[in-house]
């Protein structure tokens, strides 16, 4: 056996025999904190079990993830900070968990550990009707805020579709159907209550504080939200409400192409209609919700409008966009002016994610997201539509579109190495497109384990050894779900 066979082969053993010391410490370390996890938040707040590990090791994306070692359910903050600390001095890596409605992985535990589910802090703790913000805690999730503001006269308008939790939409700076007029969590997070890796809480706008703009500092509430749960749990948010709009009228307008309902787009946003949803729906999308949700729109390129106002900005906001899409050759408007109508219409968008599913039974779906200038949202739909087509993919297209928001629901047989392939070298392909022209990778999905590499090539080396320098500031061990973001 020659020197070099033998060196190999020592390197390697070496390396495996390291990989299996580390598995023995952080088991020898979980086993020894697990009687100290019991003491803080009881023997009901701990769980090994199989069922409940694999349901915390997942989330709505095709990535496959393992599930973490033990999972905790802690009560409050105090307990959240306890459970911090004991994981902090086993080096044990900490991932937070909310509703588990992520799309790229982001609460896999793909280096084991300790998965904290937030399920259990659900209180909706201070509501300032006249100031116009709430805190809640992170079980909360919008759909609850929402029915508990229904006699308010408030509401929080940012919508991803999901009924996730507000913390965890925090986390991700999620985004959504009224982001054109409402803007997304980022426009809409005043203050977090923060579980540094350590344990430390900290508040991101100092404790207590609720004004709705501030000077003060740098702005840590905008570095936690987005992180995706890398440098910290975020225990605590408190976010701007909004007045339930006088009125709210809905319409549906189908074009002869992609580039008429965009050019519709960017003609009613320049004209300064303030639009509360502007959605679009590319021909297969249409004939998929027509199909799941029992509607009867032309199968066309198809814009989705809200308009929310007083009786008379309603009846300028809509003259206004009716002349701009019959410009452009759009349908005379089929209206929604009814409440159950409307909620009829807005589910069948938020169903797109199961109707595209339904295009092919027994396979599951995947959403690819990016977002460009407006401007060059029509040649990156085409040449998305073309890449389709020539490589044979399921992938209906729907999108934000008064943001330069769109995605790609790819259906695919997780079974099939070569389909799971193809559909992975398209989203590469697409986010490459939007990066190509001045967009990014993702519009509101957020990193995870998906697109680690192409926030690299977006942010490129000088920014990337920035966004380590906060992490390593912020959790030196590399604790804060680990293996997200970035690379290595």
């Amino acid at each position: 056996m020659s020197l070099l066979v033998v060196t190999a082969a020592q390197r390697l053993f070496c390396q495996c025999r390291s990989i299996s010391t580390k598995i023995l410490a952080r088991g020898a370390a979980l086993d020894g904190a697990l009687s100290q996890f019991r003491s803080i938040c009881g023997e009901d707040g701990v769980s090994v079990a199989a069922a409940v590990r694999e349901q915390h090791g997942r989330d709505e994306s095709v990535h496959r993830c393992r599930p973490p070692d033990v999972v905790l359910f802690p009560r409050c903050v105090e307990e959240v900070s306890a459970l911090a600390k004991v994981c902090y001095s086993q080096r044990l890596p900490i991932i937070p968990f909310g509703t588990g409605t992520g799309l790229e992985g982001g609460v896999g535990a793909v280096k084991g550990g300790v998965c904290f589910s937030l399920r259990n802090m659900d209180q909706i703790l201070d509501l300032h009707q006249e100031d116009f913000d709430v805190t809640v805690e992170p079980g909360v999730t919008r759909k609850t805020l929402n029915a508990h503001l229904r006699d308010t006269g408030l509401w929080f308008p940012v919508d991803p579709g999901a009924d996730a939790s507000l913390c965890g939409m925090a986390a991700c700076s999620a985004s959504g159907t009224n982001a054109v007029r409402y803007g997304t969590m980022r426009e809409n997070v005043i203050n977090l209550e923060v579980v540094l890796a350590d344990g430390t809480i900290i508040h991101t706008a100092g404790q207590g504080r609720r004004a709705r703009k501030t000077a003060a500092g740098y702005n840590l509430t905008n570095l936690f939200v987005g992180s995706e749960g890398t440098l910290g749990i975020i225990t605590k948010a408190t976010l701007r409400l909004y007045g339930v709009p006088d009125g709210v009228l809905a319409a549906v307008c189908s074009f002869p192409s992609v580039q008429a309902a965009v050019d519709s787009t960017v003609d009613i946003l320049q004209a300064g209609v303030d639009i509360a949803r502007i959605e679009f729906l590319d021909d297969v999308m249409m004939d998929a919700c027509n199909r799941f949700s029992s509607l009867c729109y032309p199968v066309a390129p198809t814009l989705f409008l809200e308009f929310h106002g007083s009786e008379q900005s309603l009846l300028e906001q809509v003259k206004t966009a009716e002349e701009m899409t019959q410009t452009n050759g759009g349908s005379d408007f089929q209206w929604a002016r009814d409440a159950e109508k409307r909620n009829r219409l807005w589910k069948a968008r938020h169903d797109a994610w199961y109707a595209a599913q339904a295009l092919r039974p027994g396979c599951k779906a995947y959403s690819t997201d990016v977002c460009v200038p407006i401007s060059r949202l029509p040649e990156i739909i085409v040449a998305t539509k073309a890449d389709l087509l020539e490589n044979q993919l399921t992938g209906p297209i729907a999108g934000h579109v008064g943001d330069g928001n769109f995605h790609c629901l790819m259906v695919l047989d997780p079974n099939n190495p070569d389909e799971v392939q193809q559909v992975h070298l398209f989203s590469q392909r697409l986010a490459r497109r939007a990066l190509a022209v001045s967009g990014t990778c993702t519009g509101e999905h957020g990193v995870g384990l998906g697109k680690r590499a192409l926030l690299f090539e977006e942010m490129g080396p000088p920014s990337i050894r920035a966004m380590r320098d906060i992490k390593d500031a912020l959790d030196p061990k590399h604790l804060m779900n680990p293996g997200k973001l970035f690379l290595g």
